[in-house]
């Protein structure tokens, strides 16, 4: 194995993954929110610094070519797992949320059935921009986490129902309604992006499929 600066960053962005569960273990709200954005999209921008890294300084290994999408698919799952703990049984969350993780499960399958011949699923242009929606949709919610515990509970005092109601009316304080109307577009941002984000886990898991589909029948 070869230890060096890219393979490094990718495996603190996988030893991080876990820190996401412990900040909200450990820490209360907001806290936990800000700590876990701060953690998050330190750990994204490794992703796309151990790989330029990589390149530029032609120091592309097997190993980190092991480790990178394990590490972006724990940031992720975990990242999922939490924001689906704290949002409830909300099914804009939880319904696209369900489809990001069927797909990695089912694609790691994939590749661990193919073994040699993995490489046919390689990583696509459009695998890559399914994982930068992914990232930027989950950093978008983490700070929908923050506003809300920061500003609409502890200002406002007031949870995303009664917040919604406040929208419709306009017997409210100004900077209420303003407060109330900058979260709701703030967290729909980050469902939308989220939505987006699972219509190309589905796309391209379905092209992993397709090309897998001949290494998967029986020969006769």
């Amino acid at each position: 194995m070869t230890w060096n600066l890219p393979n490094i960053l990718t495996l603190l962005r996988l030893i991080a993954a876990p820190g996401l569960v412990i900040m909200f273990l450990y820490f209360t709200r907001p806290y936990a929110d800000w700590f876990a954005l701060f953690l998050f999209v330190t750990a994204a921008l490794t992703d796309w610094i151990d790989g330029y890294l990589a390149r530029a300084w032609k120091q592309e290994t097997k190993l980190g070519a092991m480790l990178d999408p394990i590490a972006d698919k724990a940031m992720v799952v975990i990242a999922l797992l939490v924001i689906t703990g704290y949002a409830g049984m909300d099914p804009w969350i939880l319904l696209p949320a369900t489809i990001i993780m069927f797909r990695e499960v089912f694609v790691s399958g994939l590749r661990e059935f193919l073994g040699d011949t993995a490489g046919t699923l390689k990583v696509t242009n459009l695998a890559k921009w399914k994982t930068t929606a992914q990232m930027v949709a989950i950093a978008v919610l983490f700070a929908t986490g923050i506003f809300q515990h920061m500003w609409i509970e502890r200002t406002v005092g007031m949870d995303r129902d009664v917040v919604s109601e406040i929208m419709m009316g306009g017997d409210d304080p100004v900077h209420i309604r303003l407060i109330s109307k900058t979260y709701w577009y703030t967290w729909w941002i980050g469902v939308g992006l989220l939505w987006a984000a699972a219509a190309l886990t589905i796309i391209t898991g379905y092209d992993y499929l397709k090309k897998s589909l001949p290494y998967l029948r029986d020969k006769p």
